[in-house]
């Protein structure tokens, strides 16, 4: 976990990139502040991780993970069973994109900020069958 200081509130939501091989989270304090980012692996131990690790900077108000119906969907689950509200992030605006660069722990910031500011993104949507 990287921290860059001490919370400046209660209450934390965390943005969660997906890969195949290792989520990036950031928690985001209320007033927008990132007290730390997180590299996860992708299995029930980093899921652990990833619920426990944000409690230390505040109450844990909701998850908003990229990719619900593809890497995202066993994390999303496992936040989803263990009591957790669970958000799709939506896409972001590429034109910000190329403006502000791209990085993961950006992107994560941004999903934490997109639930911050109140967007409605659609409910996380189950995994889809693959047809063979």
């Amino acid at each position: 976990m990287n921290n860059s200081g001490q919370p400046r509130s209660g209450h934390v939501v965390i943005g969660v990139v997906t890969h195949q091989h290792v989520h990036v989270a950031a928690v985001m304090d209320t007033i927008g502040g990132i007290p730390a980012t997180l590299m996860i692996p992708t299995d029930t131990g980093g899921f652990q991780q990833l619920l426990d690790g944000p409690n230390s900077f505040g109450r844990i108000l909701a998850f908003e993970v990229e990719g619900t119906g593809s890497y995202g969907a066993t994390p999303a689950s496992f936040l989803r069973r263990s009591g957790q509200k669970v958000v799709e992030a939506g896409r972001p605006d590429r034109r910000l994109r190329r403006m502000n660069g791209k990085s993961d722990t950006l992107d994560a910031g941004n999903a934490a900020r997109a639930v911050l500011a109140g967007s409605r993104p659609p409910p996380p949507r189950a995994p889809t069958a693959r047809p063979r």
